[in-house]
């Protein structure tokens, strides 16, 4: 059945409320890039609890890309992977001009929008030293399918506890020719540490942003191609203000949805 709060004149086609006591592997693959890493420096750790799906980053989680990368810890869940062979430039989102593939990747194709309304119910702890985001990204079969649709973009020192945080969204063109970069932080009364309905409208020729059903901003021209999802929650040590060395930033997800025109 359709949730009551569902967008006007959408018909919902996909939804995760996370009541299963495992993660549906058939849509989630819980990994970040492993193409560059390896999938087991780039495993996620959560946990399905309270019919929501936690992502965390306990203290002693190890590095994304140790030696290759700023110190990075993530954990991420996406609904596509895939890379070239080992030693080939072949895979998504790279972090750098020339880097190769470290381990192969066998294509994974679990959810591919290609437009729609999609939402998302989330809350996070996080600290200066932290982020979380979800965004969609090209799957790069095509170099030029590369392009990055930001939902929602929350940086920890960009928050101001209880009272506002700003929120990176909007389109990121990378290899994609046909996208012009258009990204903002818009500063919004919420608390990230309460549930919040974070939404994106997207359709031929634009994109709109939602926060608590609240139209924020507009993009034009966004990818014409199917998209998977990337939600992920990150630890930036460099950022660190010393207090919070200890602290297990986390991303908390309700559920997550997806809807089609009627």
């Amino acid at each position: 059945m359709t949730p009551a709060n569902s967008p006007s004149g959408y018909r919902l086609v996909f939804e995760d409320d996370f009541t299963e006591s495992e993660l549906d592997r058939r849509v989630w693959f819980p990994h970040y890039l492993p193409a560059w890493s390896s999938r087991a420096e780039s495993a996620a750790d959560y946990e399905i609890r309270n019919s929501c799906l936690e992502l965390s980053i306990p203290p002693g989680k190890g590095f994304w890309l140790p030696g290759q990368h700023s110190p990075l810890r993530v954990s991420a869940v996406q609904t596509g992977n895939w890379s070239g062979e080992v030693g080939s430039i072949a895979a998504q989102q790279t972090f750098r001009s020339g880097a190769r593939v470290a381990e192969q990747q066998e294509q994974f194709w679990g959810l591919l929008p290609k437009y729609g309304y999609l939402q998302m119910r989330a809350w996070a702890d996080i600290s200066p030293r932290s982020m979380v985001a979800w965004w969609m990204i090209g799957r790069e079969l095509d170099p030029t399918e590369s392009a990055e649709i930001c939902i929602f973009e929350i940086f920890g020192d960009a928050v101001v506890p209880e009272l506002s945080a700003a929120v990176g969204m909007g389109l990121h063109a990378f290899r994609d020719p046909r996208v012009v970069e258009d990204f903002a932080s818009p500063r919004l009364p919420i608390d990230v540490a309460e549930f919040h309905t974070y939404g994106v409208d997207w359709r031929p020729g634009r994109v709109d942003f939602y926060v608590d059903g609240e139209h924020v901003r507009t993009c034009i021209n966004p990818p014409d191609y199917p998209m998977q999802l990337m939600i992920a929650v990150f630890d930036f040590p460099s950022r660190s203000v010393g207090a919070d060395a200890g602290l297990t930033p986390r991303l908390v997800v309700d559920w997550v949805r997806g809807y089609v025109r009627e």
